[in-house]
């Protein structure tokens, strides 16, 4: 490609609402423009580098036995009212209407599509097991757009959904499917990690999302350095203390604390540490108000404490006057002791003796309390986040904590939607049986911002080799003023256009300095400059973008040797 032949719009900053180095560099090297709120045009650089994602997540689909189709992103309500998530799927699903008044939705995801078109077409276990994908633009409308097409409304995703005859065989292609995103993401260049997951609102009774590691991503993971352990720190079990109790020391005693909130407030006026304080959280339950405890320096996890069964499925927490109503005291002077609710303990204050808490009286707190002698002991359950250096759920060692952007979820869905759309088959004995589904997504368009996240420096994006726009720029300096200059750029052009490279030669009227900034900004792998000053000594420039110093070749070897570096990249 001849760049004067193509459309490349960069600029030296980025606006001011882009936070992230991946949006940044991305409207900075022209890849999108922003066309309203979560939605944004994939500009031509931006759409050569979403295309190469694209094929290879289709070549690793089709290896792995998928077949691909396409579906509507428009969806009737009808099939969503009769899977039941018309109602409960919540604002981020766009409703619509056509001229007829009918509803409809912009499709967040396709399993009742999907289930539809099983139920239709699959009559006999003979036609099962199959796997369809698609490669589709789907909206979600997010609460609160950002970060470029890390978190738009409009974005392009892989969504496949496999159908069985039995929950064993829905197993194997579960493997199989973890297996083609494991061979996804490596062809892609990326550092990565699987991980075991919550099912979320897909539901079904297993997940393992994919995690692009990078530092601002927005989700927790925790992993076993020593094992294969790992899982996003929303189902990483924290396992209960190895010691037990020790025996009550001193008596439980009343201080006054006042003007006292925060856990940090009551450590500094107490002089105890964060893990000696318990805060007590007062929720609201299934039947009435419950109190959960966690430990000072630990985290509630919501998404643990919505599992038991004295909660909703989404935590809410007590409003003040209910807080106030249970338990005589305002919120950071509230604890465990005296109270008339259900109470939940987290796993760690199983062995915790001697503890302060709130008094439930406004502006005093208890210290030296112990469960079992000054409150009942409660009920111990696992409601918090894990840190750094707890036990690993697999016993090989303590758990360590980094960042990931999640790029794909595999799940196993089981009988939800066949059950609730009636998509079943008849078996070798003739009898009606309900499908196992599974449902395996990626986001097409995040792993691209998130490769940038991962791959960059001062200077712009440092594309994987698999995912650039282009595999080489030539740089020619004196283009246009240099017969020599312009008969040596075009000839390694096209020798290397023939050899099937996917090569860009920078053949604008631009200041050297200009050319090398833009190849830079834009992150293709390898560089060829070739100038009068070399010519001369017939040499020419090359310079690969992941290091700094560049090294002289001959002009007579430079297309070999430049193949023979494609190859091992």
């Amino acid at each position: 490609m001849r760049l004067s032949q193509f459309f490349l719009s960069t600029s030296k900053e980025a606006p001011a609402e882009a936070e992230l180095v991946s949006h940044k560099l991305m409207l900075r090297a022209g890849m999108i423009r922003r066309l309203g709120s979560g939605l944004y045009s994939w500009m031509p650089l931006g759409l050569r580098v979403l295309r190469k994602v694209e094929a290879i997540v289709r070549e690793e689909m089709n290896k792995s036995g998928a077949v691909e189709l396409f579906m509507p992103a428009v969806q009737p309500a009808e099939l969503w009212q009769e899977s039941g998530r018309w109602a409960v799927f919540g604002p981020q699903m766009l409703k619509i209407k056509d001229r007829h008044e009918r509803d409809f939705c912009f499709g967040p995801t396709h399993e009742e599509v999907i289930t539809d078109i099983a139920r239709k077409e699959i009559r006999s276990y003979r036609q099962l097991p199959v796997n369809f994908y698609q490669i589709q633009t789907k909206f979600r409308d997010e609460i609160r757009p950002r970060f470029g097409v890390m978190r738009a409304r409009e974005f392009l995703m892989k969504d496949a959904y496999s159908f069985h005859s039995n929950f064993e065989d829905l197993q194997r292609e579960y493997r199989n499917m973890y297996e083609t995103y494991t061979r996804i993401f490596t062809r892609l260049g990326l550092t990565f990690r699987a991980v075991a997951a919550d099912t979320g609102a897909i539901g079904g009774s297993g997940s393992h999302e994919f995690h692009v590691l990078a530092d601002s991503g927005e989700d927790a993971l925790a992993y076993c350095p020593n094992s294969d352990y790992a899982a996003n720190v929303e189902l990483a079990e924290a396992l209960p203390p190895s010691s037990q109790r020790p025996a009550p020391t001193t008596a439980m005693e009343k201080t006054h604390t006042p003007g006292v909130h925060s856990i940090e407030e009551v450590c500094a006026f107490l002089k105890t540490a964060p893990s000696r304080t318990v805060k007590t959280l007062i929720v609201e339950g299934s039947e009435g108000p419950v109190a959960l405890l966690l430990r000072g320096d630990h985290q509630l996890n919501e998404v643990k404490a919505a599992k038991l069964e004295m909660l909703p499925d989404e935590v809410r927490f007590a409003p003040d006057a209910m807080v106030r109503e249970v338990t005589g005291a305002m919120p950071g002077s509230v604890g465990p002791v005296g109270l008339n609710i259900p109470v939940l303990a987290d796993r760690a204050l199983m062995n915790l003796a001697d503890f302060a808490c709130g008094a439930n009286d406004t502006g005093f707190h208890y210290t030296g309390v112990n469960f079992g002698r000054d409150l009942p002991e409660p009920i111990f359950v696992d409601i918090r986040n894990v840190v750094t250096g707890d036990p690993s759920p697999d016993g090989q060692g303590d758990l360590e904590l980094c960042r990931g952007i999640e790029v794909g979820h595999v799940f196993q869905l089981r009988t939800k939607y066949a059950e609730a759309l009636s998509a079943s088959f008849l078996d070798e004995n003739g009898k009606s049986q309900t499908m196992e589904m599974g449902c395996y997504g990626i986001g097409v368009s995040r792993v691209v911002a998130s490769a940038i996240e991962q791959n960059h420096d001062d200077r712009g994006i440092v594309w994987p080799m698999s995912m650039a726009p282009f595999s080489l720029v030539i740089t020619p300096i004196g283009y246009h003023k240099s017969e020599l200059v312009k008969q040596a750029a075009d000839g390694l052009y096209r020798e290397l256009s023939d050899a099937g490279v996917d090569v860009l030669l920078d053949d604008r009227d631009e200041r050297p300095g200009v050319m090398f900034a833009d190849a830079e900004l834009i992150g293709i792998p390898h560089r060829v400059t070739i100038g009068d000053r070399g010519l001369k000594e017939g040499m020419v420039e090359y310079l690969p973008r992941r290091e700094s110093q560049a090294q002289n070749v001959p002009l007579s070897e430079i297309s070999t040797f430049l193949l023979d570096s494609l190859k091992t990249a």
